[in-house]
């Protein structure tokens, strides 16, 4: 549902509406896309740079420093590929209607933490649960 005037442009979802409603979808896919383009062209012109960034030197410790350069630059690119498919995913949440119900409860996620981060897929009490059990089972193994 695209966004097609200005009042839309300004809109911001509300507790007291009905919960993902046509206009809530909207914005949040609106949301989602222009973050996950965002990335995108932040990824692409990153690696474009790329080559031109990191040249041999000839100094061993200069080359060194630049491997851990670009190593690192490659991590980041990494986590923001990550990102990009989560986003993606969220996206299609909302083509199948999924999207604001937690995966665990199929309880409303809650526009708080949707706005805050629009690829939940947990509630806050099932994330805590979640952190809870990894947390134990952390401590069980060590």
């Amino acid at each position: 549902m695209p966004i097609t005037n200005l009042t839309d442009e300004m809109y911001v979802p509300d507790e007291n509406e009905p919960f993902m409603n046509p206009q809530q979808l909207a914005y949040f896919r609106k949301k989602l896309v222009t973050w996950r383009d965002q990335l995108v062209r932040e990824c692409n012109q990153a690696l474009n740079d790329m080559p031109g960034k990191f040249v041999n030197e000839p100094d061993v410790i200069d080359l060194a420093c630049n491997e851990v350069n670009q190593t690192i630059e490659l991590k980041a690119r990494d986590r923001e590929r990550r990102l990009i498919n989560k986003i993606t995913e969220a996206i299609r949440r909302i083509d199948d209607g999924s999207y604001g119900f937690c995966e665990e409860t199929g309880e409303p996620i809650g526009l708080r933490r949707l706005e805050a981060r629009p690829i939940a897929t947990l509630s806050i009490e099932a994330q805590e649960l979640l952190e809870r059990r990894e947390r134990i089972y952390r401590e069980e193994v060590l």
